[in-house]
């Protein structure tokens, strides 16, 4: 058996990211910056801020005017009824309500704090939304770097969700194309020869957490990381169908 080797780098030279600006560009230059070029196979992994900074999803609270169930919701959790409205307008379904918590499920069927709204690294006042279609996003870069550099690469935008069952949080995959989201291993055998009957592994998930690794979760400022070696068949797939579908959630 010989060993497996893969490496996850941070790029160097990411600079602060604004409305309209193309990641494609950004990464490009961040890849010379680090005396690196894309490879065929390589995948690419964004933090979910520097996407929905380019997009536009940055808000300033003082421009929401909160609804009648947001001030109501806010009084139940303590947050600022103008958050609360953001957050519900983000949301398919409220899940959970407690003193400083509201946990919901939001339009691309994830389960978290605050619809994913963030207001870490953004201007005081302001707050920022998820990309509206994380995997959209992610075709659309992952087209513009293959034809950009000739290479054929996935593309992960990823964000820092908490687990259930888990304390902490840990990279996890919200948009993805160029691969697998999940890696289906029924059917084979493991070495006693044994037939594997319910493993499925998680293989966006993966990638997502050992990429967040690399690019930190302060002020580290590398949030565009490439991971190399990594083996993955080429596949058209979303992280969409990393979801759990409800009738499937045991623990609502």
């Amino acid at each position: 058996m010989t060993a497996i080797r893969y490496s996850v780098t941070a790029l160097a030279g990411v600079p602060p990211v604004g409305a309209g600006d193309d990641l494609a560009v950004v990464i490009r230059e961040a890849l010379s910056a680090s005396d690196m070029g894309l490879e065929d196979g390589d995948v690419v992994v964004l933090a979910q801020k520097i996407v929905s900074k380019a997009e536009g999803r940055q808000v300033a609270l003082a421009s929401v005017s909160p609804s009648p169930e947001a001030l109501d919701l806010a009084r139940q959790t303590g947050k600022d009824p103008c958050l609360v409205h953001l957050i519900l307008a983000e949301a398919e379904e409220v899940v959970r309500i407690r003193p400083n918590l509201l946990i919901v499920r939001n339009r691309q069927g994830l389960v978290l704090a605050n619809a994913g709204i963030d207001q870490s690294n953004v201007a005081p006042g302001e707050v920022l939304l998820l990309p509206c279609d994380p995997d959209a996003s992610a075709s659309a870069l992952r087209s513009a770097l293959m034809a950009a550099t000739g290479r054929t690469v996935a593309v992960l935008i990823i964000d820092s969700l908490g687990r259930a069952w888990r304390i902490g949080t840990t990279g996890t995959t919200i948009g993805l194309a160029g691969m697998p989201a999940i890696l289906d291993l029924r059917g084979r055998v493991d070495l006693t020869g044994r037939l594997l009957e319910s493993s499925e592994l998680g293989l966006a998930d993966e990638v997502a957490a050992a990429a967040s690794l690399a690019m930190g979760q302060a002020d580290e400022g590398t949030p565009v990381v490439v991971v190399r070696g990594l083996a993955y068949p080429t596949c058209d797939d979303s992280a969409r169908s990393i979801v759990r579908p409800v009738a499937m959630d045991l623990f609502q």
